[in-house]
Order: structure tokens, then sequence, then C-alpha cells
């Protein structure tokens, strides 16, 4: 058995910059266990299979090498841009039914503009351990109130957020949750770098999941909806961010890197 694989570098014009991801478009479906297998041998932050249901509309699931997560918002806009390019998507709005709901992409004049759940935070009591894992002083701590999978941490300049140097290893023992960790920008509204560790990502080069959290909380700070935003990760990623209420509308560009054939076992 036989599948299309596709790398693209998300939120990026640069052809060695964003995030890459693996896209595997399913011709029919895999089992968990051959998907997390993939995943693991692309060693990617995530790697993405859609799955179609009909015109314009996907199933779709993200992998990283250890586990499935949730919602991923780079790999998002990969797989809208290798279903483009293999017109595979045709008409003006693509869905796609995750885990999440139901996220729907758009072409636009920023390349593609793919509207996710907003995920409000409440702020919560500092956790002393990421804090002394991070290396920074933290200003304050956030999270969604429910189901929450990532943390926010606001420090107090951009220059905090290029400067932070993790200790990994305590940053996974502090806590079960990938944290984020934010300052207002010096040439964007603000300024991210996203970590991982507890899923074998230390730093995840640009992570659209964390900016569905990160847009409401800046849009409430700046009093502004429409925003820019940029990840300091070392291969870098710019973003912009537009806050709709329940949801949010992140645009950026991708650039294709590399397509091929996996070879894969006809049964597991």
């Amino acid at each position: 058995m036989s599948a299309s694989v596709y790398v693209i570098n998300a939120f990026t014009k640069a052809l060695f910059g964003g995030n890459p991801a693996a896209v595997v478009p399913m011709e029919s479906p895999l089992s968990d266990g051959l998907m997390q297998s993939i995943a693991a041998q692309h060693n990617l932050s995530e790697t993405a299979f859609p799955e179609c249901l009909g015109p314009d509309r996907f199933h779709l699931r993200w992998f990283t090498p250890h586990k499935e997560v949730p919602l991923c918002g780079h790999a998002t806009l990969a797989t809208a841009y290798a279903l483009d390019y293999r017109g595979d998507w045709q008409g003006e709005t693509l869905t796609f039914e995750t885990a999440s709901g139901e996220i729907y992409v758009e072409r636009s004049d920023d390349g593609l503009s793919i509207e996710f759940p907003s995920v409000p935070m409440i702020e919560v009591d500092k956790v002393a351990a990421v804090e002394q894992a991070l290396g920074v002083t933290v200003i304050s701590m956030h999270q969604p109130e429910k189901s929450a999978w990532q943390m926010v941490c606001e420090l107090g300049s951009q220059a905090e957020v290029e400067a932070c140097a993790p200790n990994y290893v305590a940053l996974a023992n502090a806590t079960a949750l990938g944290v984020s960790i934010t300052a207002p920008g010096d040439s964007a509204d603000f300024v991210s770098r996203f970590f991982i560790p507890q899923l074998g990502i230390n730093e995840d080069p640009v992570t659209g999941s964390a900016h569905c959290q990160l847009t409401p909380h800046w849009a409430g700070k700046l009093g502004r909806n429409e925003l820019t935003a940029q990840q300091l990760s070392p291969r870098g990623g710019a973003l912009k961010c537009e806050f709709k209420g329940t949801r949010v509308q992140l645009s950026g560009n991708c650039r294709l890197f590399a397509e091929g054939v996996l070879h894969l076992p006809s049964a597991e």
C-alpha cells in the first residue's frame, strides 16, 4: 500500500522558515497505530492525516511523534495548502471536521486564513516550578478553564522572551501542559515562544493552537481585535490574528519543501 506525503513549511514565505508539517492525504482509512508510526518516522512536530468526506470537506487528525493532539494550527494550514496544491480543494471554503470542532479555511491576500475555535483563558496561581524551569520572571500565568493542554506565561518584554533558555527536563516535570511565553512585541503586537517537551518537542517553531489562546488574551489587553504576531523560535514565523468572539482567524503563508510516496504495510 502506498500514500502520498507532502512536507510543507507553515506560517512563512521562507523555504527554511516557519513550522514544517508532513501531510498524508488518506485514500482509505489508516489505523491509529499506523498513523502514529508514520508521525514517529517523520519526527516533525506534527503529521496531519486528512480523509475526504465530500467536496471540500475532510476529517482531519494530527499526531506528534509521541501521541495524537486535539488541535494543531500550523499542520492545518499545511494541510489546506497541500489539498489546494493537489486540486482537492475546489470551492471557496474548505471545512475540516476535527476533535476540536469544525475548522474553516479560505484563500486570502495574506495566504490562507483559518478560523479556529477561540480558547479564552483565566488567570491561575503561578506555578513556581514552571517559572524556575523557564528561568525568567513570569508576570502572570493563564490557562483555559476546562480541558487545558496548554498554558500561557506572560513576560515583561520581547527581550525576555528572546533570552529565555528553559531547562526542558525540569519543565516537563513541572507541568503536563505545553507552555507559551509571550510579551508585547517590538515590531508586532505580541510575540511568543512555545515549549512542550512532554511530547518530544522542546520548542515548536510556530504554534497555531497557542494563538487560539494568545489572540483573545492580547485582544483584551490591547483593546483591538486585529493583531500581528511573531513566534520567536530559531526558524521564526509570522501570523495575522483576528479575534471574532467564539472564533479566532489566523492567516499566513506556506512553502512546499518536499513531496513523495510512502510505502506502507497493507495491514498493520
